[in-house]
């Protein structure tokens, strides 16, 4: 996100929501403007600021349980409204910061704190897609799911990335980049195990690639 935010030249104009939850400190590491949400509320918070300051680029940058749970009707409402913000969804399946509880995008089976059993589709209900649920809406301008389990694919994402920036920068409308993303401590492997995790399971279940993209 940096590499892309330097290579468009859009620091200066750029600014980031960063809802509570795993993105929380997420103003240390980028070195532009950065306005904190409250959790899942990062979507209505771009909205306004991009509305107010239509010139600059507004971004989120936001976790599977803050996006697909307490924010699930800011961001299906901004997508619908066709916001020209742009949201970094990162799915790892899990919540992160909180202590590894079942999140919407938790896998049918998958052990956490809270499904200490696996995930039981027939009591938790199933997985969401955000990707393909959004892909549905009018405002959407660019959706994409991408991977960073291996090298290839951080490179692909981070075109990505590029792509959905620029799609703001023209004025097409909503655009989301979902990212699929390891957790480690919270999925009790080693970082080798858990990049093959996303490889072996997630990717299965959330197929990689372009679900919108308008011209």
């Amino acid at each position: 996100m940096a590499e892309v935010i330097d290579e468009l030249g859009i620091q200066e104009r750029t600014i980031g929501i960063a809802p509570v939850g795993c993105a929380v400190f997420a103003y240390n590491y980028f070195n532009c403007d950065m306005h904190e949400a409250a959790h899942g509320r990062a979507p209505a918070v771009a909205t306004g600021i991009k509305r107010v300051l239509p010139d600059h680029v507004v971004f989120t940058y936001q976790g599977d349980g803050d996006l697909a749970s307490i924010g699930t009707a800011e961001i299906v409402h901004a997508a619908t409204r066709g916001e020209k913000v742009t949201t970094i969804f990162i799915n790892n399946a899990i919540y992160g910061m909180t202590g590894g509880q079942m999140a919407p995008t938790t896998l049918p089976g998958q052990v956490t704190t809270t499904s200490p059993y696996g995930r039981d589709t027939a009591v938790a209900g199933h997985p969401v897609r955000v990707c393909e649920m959004l892909a549905t809406l009018d405002g959407t301008a660019h959706i994409e799911r991408v991977s960073v389990h291996d090298v290839a694919h951080i490179v692909k994402a981070k075109k990505a990335i590029k792509k959905a920036f620029t799609c703001q920068l023209e004025g097409k409308g909503f655009s989301l980049v979902e990212v699929l993303s390891t957790c480690p401590s919270n999925w009790g492997m080693t970082p080798r195990e858990a990049l093959d995790w996303v490889r072996d399971s997630m990717i299965p279940y959330y197929p990689l690639g372009i679900k919108k993209e308008v011209g």
